[in-house]
């Protein structure tokens, strides 16, 4: 079995904060809105391809990390979505919304004409909020443990 590899765009455009239940956690380097991506370890493309026990954990990380945001940000919307049109590895956006943001209500996918990176104080403090709210189903990537709880 080939080890599983994070494809490059997400690499370039999100900071890898650890896992969530199996999946890789990702948050999208824009910090004008909370924008998380899963990135279940698996070869599968879509959804359907993946097995029911597989398909049954992502929708629970998927569930936690939407109550999460809806919870810790305090969004009007939460965008959940499996696209893949450019990145064909599986992974699922979960997005906090709110009616004044920069695209509202269009979608944010390709529209980041408005951006801002997260300072590493912003970064630590999202590790933390995960760490406090999430318990064992969060595990911090390496350069994030020392936020630990």
């Amino acid at each position: 079995m080939e080890p599983f590899t994070l494809n490059c765009q997400l690499q370039q455009d999100c900071i890898h904060l650890g896992t969530l239940d199996d999946s890789e956690l990702l948050l999208y380097n824009n910090a004008l809105i909370p924008w998380f991506i899963l990135v279940p370890r698996t070869s599968a493309c879509e959804l359907f391809d993946l097995d029911e026990t597989s398909l049954s954990r992502l929708c629970r990380a998927m569930t936690t990390l939407g109550r999460f945001i809806d919870a810790e940000y305090n969004t009007d919307k939460i965008n959940t979505a499996a696209i893949g049109n450019i990145v064909h590895q599986l992974h699922i956006h979960v997005v906090g919304r709110y009616e004044d943001d920069f695209c509202w209500p269009g979608v944010v996918w390709g529209a980041n004409v408005n951006s801002k990176s997260y300072s590493h104080a912003e970064i630590r403090a999202v590790v933390a909020r995960l760490n406090s709210k999430l318990g064992r189903l969060f595990t911090p990537a390496p350069q994030h443990r020392s936020e630990q709880h």
